[in-house]
């Protein structure tokens, strides 16, 4: 790494794990997200041929999929700090493939929680390999559906997209999630969040397993976005989708605590992984100004660009201080979804601002796609708006507090 890490009494293990995880950032995601990041037509992401699998491959190869699932056989505390450092060598390299890759695992988290020897068995096996996406986002539900002690969350006028109703031994889904659906085209697994209990508004949701091969279910086109290009996300739809009822692993009862839940490890996620991007571009703009010459000298021997980085490195070393306090005690303690707030909206908005200074600092460069930190903005740009906008976040903090 090129920044220094100050990580006191690091374990050899967890050095040569975050390692090999810089390792793969920088020679595996980092020219794959530069070159699908260029793609025209966000299709071709997904094709066959495209690099996007060979990321797959490679993190399968590794065993990166074990280790985010917590399988390092280090102790609690150690493996959340391995986590933190792995979160945010994979947002350095890429940040929306590294936000494809931990979505991938979602359903097998909700298989586990079930207890379903079935599901457990069919989804959680050493040789899974099933893609998977966390399918919460509807066509007129974004950041209100996250809004579990919000008032509109129990109000019954407040109609949901996708329903599913309990037929029998079985659930029938029918409706839509919207296009920005993480993984959407390509998963081959949904942890789907949908209502079961309409009278009840978002309270009666519920979160099925579901398998995206079956009868009724169709997919849109890959959204079209301005930044995380490498990270396919679009609708699919449901018309008459029939799954077992033990594939409803949560109810009613239930949901808005598991929504919390979520809500505070995929926040947590978010702070550790883009201060990997506010890292990255800090990075960027400490070798460009160490090279690009103006008034007879290397920039960085401008007071103006030496005053900036030094607030931009205040900034990622401030985002990566809260990130790891909170997803280290969040693993290790009940979650408390207020300081995951606070960490996805700090460090995501630490990313944004630093790319923005560092862009400033390449001047009229920065604009160019011929150097890198133009889509470092456009990837950062988008974190102020997924897994919740920051100011709808906010507001579900401020109501634990």
């Amino acid at each position: 790494m090129t920044l220094m890490d100050i990580e006191v009494n690091l374990p050899e293990e967890t050095q040569s794990i975050r390692d090999t995880v810089h390792k793969f950032a920088e020679e595996v995601m980092r020219p794959a997200g530069e070159q699908l990041d260029k793609l025209v037509d966000p299709s071709d992401v997904i094709a066959k041929d495209s690099l996007l699998w060979n990321v797959f491959d490679k993190y399968h190869e590794l065993g990166l999929d074990a280790l985010e699932a917590g399988e390092s056989g280090l102790d609690p505390v150690e493996t959340a700090r391995l986590r933190c450092l792995i979160n945010e060598e994979l947002g350095w390299g890429d940040s929306g493939l590294a936000i494809s890759l931990a979505v991938a695992g979602m359903h097998r988290t909700f298989a586990r929680m079930s207890g379903r020897p079935e599901l457990i068995e069919r989804f959680c096996g050493p040789d899974a390999r099933d893609i998977g996406c966390w399918a919460i986002t509807e066509p007129d539900h974004g950041s209100d559906s996250l809004g579990f002690n919000q008032t509109h969350f129990a109000d019954a006028a407040v109609r949901a997209n996708c329903i599913a109703q309990k037929d029998g031994d079985e659930y029938v889904i029918r409706g839509q999630k919207a296009a920005w659906v993480s993984n959407g085209t390509i998963a081959d697994v949904a942890a789907l969040f949908c209502t079961i209990e309409p009278e009840q508004g978002f309270k009666g949701g519920g979160v099925a397993v579901v398998p995206l091969d079956l009868p009724g279910v169709s997919r849109g086109k890959p959204l079209d976005k301005l930044g995380q290009r490498a990270l396919n996300q679009g609708e699919i739809f449901f018309d008459d989708v029939r799954i077992p009822a033990e594939y409803m692993v949560v109810g009613a009862p239930a949901y808005a605590t598991i929504v919390e839940f979520v809500l505070a490890t995929a926040n947590a996620f978010m702070g550790t992984t883009f201060c990997g991007v506010a890292r990255a571009a800090l990075e960027h703009a400490l070798a460009y100004a160490k090279e690009r010459v103006q008034g007879g000298v290397a920039i960085i021997e401008h007071q103006s660009v030496k005053a900036r980085l030094f607030r931009m490195f205040s900034q990622v070393e401030a985002a990566r201080s809260l990130s790891r306090r909170v997803a280290i005690y969040n693993t290790t303690q009940p979650p408390q979804v207020q300081y995951s707030i606070a960490s996805k909206v700090f460090c995501t908005n630490a990313s944004f601002e630093v790319a923005s200074a560092a862009l400033q600092i390449y001047g009229g460069n920065g604009l160019s796609r011929e150097y890198p930190i133009e889509k470092v903005l456009r990837d950062a740009r988008a974190s102020l708006i997924e897994d919740g906008c920051n100011e709808i976040l906010g507001l579900v903090a401020a109501g634990k507090l």
